[in-house]
């Protein structure tokens, strides 16, 4: 099998790389070429347009910015016609909704499509360790795995396409919930003058714990940012694409619109692409009466 990667980013970079590292044959696209000099040095074929590198694969993995991007890359009319005859994977955050329009879009070209989404960052990137999430058919599923298998160690089949990105977003909504709600705690923690150390000692003995805050946590203490693995912006923009898909199923969003605020805040104060525990600085200048 000949696979194309479309998307070289924060983390299509490591996830192409794992590829290489297994002795797949790689084709490579990315809308930023200089993105692309660490997989070639590496020994990936570099495709200047999409469609070349759609042409030269059996399989085409997507892991793009949002569905535009999707439809840019992969769906325009000269990378669509080549589409036949092969496989997409997608991999990226999107929502159901767009992941079937997308499936749809494929399948009248004669291709086929299955969606991956992955939880996790850099780190379980390169490492193999991602929680991917698949939409598709039983036999689609199995004929992928062992590709699959390259990202993570135990892909899970969670229903047809669009079951897959309706858990992602579900996931990454907790994401933003679970970092603002801590971020407040820990600036009221400070505003009274308590150790922060006494409060993570209790915190990690409840049932309230969960490992993402002490992920967080010197970030947050350090005001260091920079170096993200997953940047505000990201998490803003999948905070809207759940908003969107929540208020379509007739839910309320209420609580969520709070945090979208937060995050939109951390944007404001120049932290889009920094890390998204930059929630906390927001919050604490919202505090201090700077937030608009």
């Amino acid at each position: 099998m000949k696979v194309a990667f479309l998307g070289t980013g924060l983390m299509g970079l490591p996830m192409a790389q794992r590829l290489l590292a297994a002795n797949i044959e790689l084709v490579a696209y990315n809308r930023t070429p200089e993105k692309l000099a660490p997989l070639q040095a590496a020994g990936a074929e570099i495709a200047t347009e999409p469609r070349y590198a759609i042409r030269a694969a059996d399989c085409i993995i997507l892991m793009l910015t949002n569905a535009a991007a999707i439809y840019s890359v992969l769906l325009s009319d000269t990378s669509w016609r080549a589409l036949s005859g092969r496989t997409v994977i997608q991999m990226g955050t999107i929502t159901p909704t767009e992941s079937l329009e997308i499936r749809d879009a494929v399948v009248s070209a004669g291709g086929e499509y299955i969606e991956a989404p992955v939880l996790g960052s850099i780190p379980e990137a390169q490492a193999g360790k991602l929680i991917l999430m698949v939409g598709a058919r039983e036999d689609q599923f199995q004929r992928h795995l062992s590709l699959l298998q390259n990202f993570g160690p135990e892909p899970r089949l969670v229903g047809p396409v669009g079951a897959g990105a309706s858990v992602k977003l579900a996931l990454n909504q907790l994401i933003a919930a679970l970092t603002t709600s801590f971020s407040l705690s820990l600036a009221f923690i400070q505003r009274q003058y308590i150790d922060v150390e006494v409060f993570m000692e209790i915190l990690r003995e409840s049932t309230l714990y969960a490992p993402t805050f002490d992920k967080k946590l010197s970030r947050m203490l350090d005001g260091n940012f920079a170096n993200p693995n997953f940047p505000t912006k990201h998490l803003l923009k999948d905070t809207d694409l759940f908003i969107n898909e929540a208020k379509a199923a007739e839910l309320d969003v209420s609580s969520i619109k709070g945090v979208r605020q937060i995050l939109h805040s951390a944007m404001k104060m120049s932290f889009a692409n920094d890390d998204y525990s930059s929630v906390f600085y927001a919050i604490k200048a919202w505090e201090e009466g700077r937030w608009e």
